[in-house]
């Protein structure tokens, strides 16, 4: 199972705006991504590489403070390398490598574009074996978020045929390298996250990982 993009030790504390260098000891909000006139820095891709890109929910502080209490809990009996805190997220839906030429329809895209405000409720952990992931996920599947998963994927549609072949799992990967046979301990309280909107986000490589916003829904 594609599990988005990967986390590993060198990513940086968050993800940094587009347009200026990742940051890890500054990082930028999604909110910033946004401009003060309401779009992101522009970026340059005369490079015509492609890109890698995925629309997530990117949790605000008090989040990943209790998102990183459940990956401590779970690392204690599973071990394994626990997320920096500063990179957990929820992938909406991974695009993985895109055209250059793509990169700013799907900015616009993003920033047109409406996402409905919700709660997503945390109250389990899962695994994915072969990946040796452990995961935090909502019992429920999230079907408003689902929901609103399935109408940006409608939208992209526009642009290509993007979407993968799998179904929408909604999970914040806690832990990787974990031994997933040893089953997670019981969930700590439920955890509710209000979000706001979805943001574009590039996973950029350059001798190490790092996100960079590319734009914000409203």
């Amino acid at each position: 199972m594609n599990d988005g993009p990967r986390d590993t030790p060198a990513d940086p504390a968050a993800p940094a705006t587009s347009g200026a260098p990742a940051c890890p000891t500054a990082p930028a909000s999604p909110d910033a991504a946004r401009g003060a006139a309401g779009a992101p820095a522009a970026q340059s891709t005369t490079a015509q590489r492609p890109v890698r890109l995925f629309f997530a929910l990117w949790p605000d502080a008090a989040t990943v403070r209790a998102l990183s209490a459940w990956s401590a809990q779970a690392q204690a009996v599973c071990g394994g390398r626990a997320m920096r805190p500063e990179t957990l997220h929820l992938t909406l839906a991974f695009l993985g490598q895109v055209p250059a030429e793509l990169v700013e329809p799907l900015t616009r895209l993003t920033l047109r574009r409406p996402f409905a405000p919700g709660r997503l409720r945390l109250d389990r952990y899962g695994v994915f074996p072969r990946q040796r992931i452990v995961w935090a996920g909502p019992g429920d599947g999230a079907p408003a978020l689902a929901a609103e998963v399935d109408a940006l994927w409608r939208d992209l549609g526009a642009l290509g045929d993007l979407r993968p072949d799998h179904p929408f799992r909604p999970h914040v990967t806690l832990l990787r390298n974990a031994d997933t046979a040893m089953p997670p301990p019981p969930p700590p309280p439920a955890l509710d996250w209000r979000y706001e909107r979805c943001v574009l986000v590039q996973s950029a490589q350059d001798g190490q990982s790092r996100y960079l916003v590319k734009a914000a829904s409203r």
